[in-house]
């Protein structure tokens, strides 16, 4: 890998929650960090200033996963900004919660586009432009094993990404570069608390030995280990990072 110093990632959906948290946290490691965001320009904005205030390198850029060019357009403002990229963080998703019987044809339809078809142009956009050494890092979700009522589709997506994430480890593994997937619990951002009563989160809460939501600094940390230089030797892996939900 390039100097700790010059290297550079791409967080899709990266203006809040885990990917605001990674943002702030590849950055104090001294990564120069694109920060995606679809329709939070001043969130995402936010997140650049705080990185800028801290001495760190970051640029905004606004692009929907969604769209079949949307990756490419994160990792050309990635070469013009700073050269090139070291680092692909796919964050970026959507989850809506429904039974499989109710799931409409246009939730369906979305949830592929943004979660499994995002997931899949940044991994193949990354296996074309990362630089030799490089590391990719994608988001699962630890309901891929618990296979919970409602979260039949969503599950899937993740499921798709964990598959995608083990073959492309073995594709790019002669170049150097890790591919690997995080797949948190239960995290106190805006996407899990939607939609949620109090009662059901004092639920979820109470199925956790720590007693507590997962926060997203727990996540970023991971993935500053997985971005980082003393990863080299893990590839191909899904880290079930829930506090010992599951």
């Amino acid at each position: 890998m390039t100097d700790l110093q010059t290297r550079v990632a791409i967080i899709t959906g990266a203006s809040k929650g885990i990917g605001a948290a990674t943002a702030k946290r590849l950055a104090q490691d001294g990564i120069a960090v694109v920060v995606n965001y679809a329709t939070g320009r001043e969130a995402a904005e936010s997140v650049v200033a705080a990185i800028e205030a801290s001495g760190g390198k970051a640029l905004a850029v606004g692009a929907d996963i969604g769209d079949p060019t949307g990756l490419a357009i994160l990792f050309d403002a990635a070469e013009q900004a700073f050269g090139g990229t070291d680092i692909l963080v796919n964050n970026a998703g959507i989850m809506e919660l429904s039974p499989i019987a109710q799931v409409t044809d246009e939730t369906f339809d979305r949830m592929i586009r943004v979660n499994l078809g995002g997931v899949f142009r940044g991994l193949r956009e990354g296996a074309k432009r990362l630089r030799n050494g490089g590391r990719i890092i994608s988001f699962s979700s630890s309901v891929v094993g618990i296979y919970q009522p409602g979260y039949g589709i969503y599950a899937a997506t993740k499921a798709a990404t964990e598959a995608m994430t083990h073959v492309l480890a073995k594709e790019l593994g002669p170049r150097g570069i890790t591919v690997n997937a995080v797949a948190p619990g239960p995290v106190e951002t805006e996407l899990f608390m939607t939609g949620k009563s109090e009662a059901l989160v004092k639920t979820i809460v109470g199925m956790n030995p720590f007693g507590r939501l997962g926060q997203p600094d727990d996540i970023a940390g991971i993935v500053s280990f997985l971005a980082g230089p003393d990863s080299g030797w893990v590839s191909g892996q899904v880290i079930r990072a829930n506090g010992g939900t599951i």
